[in-house]
């Protein structure tokens, strides 16, 4: 299967590697952000699974990347919990480890990722120059 490893955008893409470390996706993930979807492509059917997830996390404030920052990669992962348990948001972003927040809530493996690069586009805020 080396092969179809090669191929898996999640590998070309370095989020296997940088962020995540190769796991086995067992389910389906979809991001969807203004008129556009991102998944991960996974082939079962919802007729095919017995049990059915019943989850739906949603959410509208993603924050903007920095203007001087250029291409970022959104990177959204999905972890099976063992059990009920609060986890909690850290309070910070620049340089968030996926693998230690896994490790700290005692996570696994990931069942589900999916990526999207973007970019701020011109005109759409940031630094403000004005004249003397």
């Amino acid at each position: 299967m080396a092969g179809g490893r090669d191929r898996d955008p999640l590998v070309v893409g370095r989020v296997v590697g940088d962020v995540l470390d190769p796991f086995v996706r067992t389910t389906n993930i979809r991001v969807s952000y203004g008129a556009r979807t991102v998944s991960n492509g996974c082939e079962l059917k919802p007729s095919m699974v017995t049990n059915q997830p019943r989850s739906r996390t949603r959410g509208d404030v993603l924050r903007e990347p920095s203007a001087t920052m250029g291409i970022h990669r959104f990177v959204f992962v999905l972890f099976q919990q063992m059990g009920r348990q609060t986890v909690y948001a850290p309070g910070w972003r620049q340089n968030f480890n996926t693998r230690d927040f896994a490790e700290l809530y005692n996570l696994g493996p990931p069942v589900a990722a999916v990526y999207f690069n973007c970019q701020r586009e011109a005109g759409s805020g940031g630094r403000r120059m004005y004249p003397n």
